[in-house]
């Protein structure tokens, strides 16, 4: 008695013995359409005890482990009913790797449980993870403040050409995206501040909100956002690319402190050069909302100019100074310290690069906050 086959890459025999024989055809590789574990057992009949079973492969094709995953899973479902399966017929290549695969038996403690964590057990892991994040940040930082005090002593040395380079990354090569960007904000706020003031007739006014804006909160912060998306990545994705290749660790080896010969450059690099990114973004900005003014508001050149000059003061260019120092300084720790962290392999790369661009996004912001609440207070 033949059962018609369910798929046209094998088909059940059943002799007058009661001898069942699976009979394989066609190529079992990985991609193409390939029969059910499930569906071959709902097409058995009854088995029973010591029941003789075969599998052949006479007009079998190509095959890979696709085949061998096949053969194990029938093996271990034929195995809970007593019967063993006979796979002499199959190509020698295959009988090789199944004898490789069953020739030592599984541990029954190999496999791990995924129990799924109760939510405090959630809320306690994260918390855990939170503070080892803090943790790692302020040792970082300590070896930084070290570093530094190593500098100005004269006991750190770093490759001058090494320090140029990097200036020369984080500020000429940077200033096309930032004035792209500061062109557009500068544009946006007087926009939108031209919409409401012109009800009012306040229409001179746009020049205070785009000079102040600018010089006070969206210059610096936009600048820092571009820096920690370019610069800071590009720190984490260079220095974790050493650590990959063990770079850094043949540093060490040679007596050479990385904080001191890699990190210390960078992050004056950046320090240096925020300051000065940042007050050409206030002026493009600036610049974006005289070009709105002149535009579509009744307002001419020389009006937009003084009503700038007489809004701003040394006090809020000298605000988004200082917040730009800062910035600077912690996108270039967070990606220094992402990239020196780093694992040892690619994904552990391109993880680095991305916590170091989220990171340094959301310590910007708080920080911004933090100190718009101090300037606040101080009548600043």
């Amino acid at each position: 008695m033949t059962k018609p086959p369910l798929k046209s890459n094998y088909k059940l025999v059943i002799n007058n013995k009661d001898h069942i024989e699976l009979q394989l055809s066609g190529d079992w590789v990985i991609g193409k359409l390939l029969p059910d574990l499930k569906n071959v057992v709902e097409s058995l009949p009854d088995l029973h005890n010591s029941q003789p079973f075969s599998i052949t492969g006479d007009m079998l094709g190509k095959w890979d482990s696709r085949l061998v995953s096949f053969i194990l899973l029938l093996t271990e479902y034929l195995a809970k009913k007593n019967i063993k399966l006979n796979i002499s017929t199959l190509p020698t290549g295959v009988q090789s790797l199944i004898q490789l695969a069953t020739a030592v038996p599984l541990r029954k403690d190999a496999i791990k449980k995924h129990d799924s964590p109760s939510i405090v057990e959630q809320i306690g892991s994260k918390a855990l993870d939170t503070f080892s994040e803090v943790e790692k940040f302020v040792n970082f930082m300590g070896e930084t403040w070290l570093s530094f005090i190593r500098f100005f002593h004269g006991k750190a040395r770093f490759r001058k050409q090494d320090f140029w380079l990097i200036v020369q990354q984080c500020g000429p090569e940077a200033l096309p995206i930032i004035t792209l960007i500061s062109l557009l904000m500068g544009l946006i706020l007087a926009f939108m501040g031209a919409i409401q003031l012109r009800l009012f007739g306040a229409d001179i006014y746009v020049a205070n909100l785009v000079a102040i804006g600018m010089s006070r909160e969206m210059g610096a912060m936009m600048t820092a956002i571009i820096m920690a998306g370019r610069t800071g990545a590009a720190f984490a994705a260079k220095l974790g690319t050493m650590q990959v290749n063990e770079e850094i660790d043949a540093f060490k080896t040679m007596g050479i402190a990385a904080m001191d010969f890699l990190v210390l450059p960078r992050i004056f690099a950046l320090i240096l050069m925020m300051p000065i990114l940042t007050l050409y973004s206030n002026v493009i900005g600036i610049l974006g909302g005289l070009f709105v003014a002149t535009g579509m508001m009744d307002i001419s050149f020389v009006e937009y100019y003084l009503q700038t000059k007489q809004s701003i003061t040394l006090v809020d260019w000298s605000t988004g100074i200082f917040k730009s120092t800062v910035y600077g300084l912690l996108i270039a720790v967070i990606g220094c310290m992402s990239g020196i962290q780093c694992g040892r392999n690619a994904s552990a790369v391109g993880d680095a690069t991305t916590q170091a661009v989220v990171r340094s996004i959301v310590i910007i912001i708080v920080t911004d906050a933090i100190f718009t609440l101090l300037f606040e207070s101080m009548g600043i």
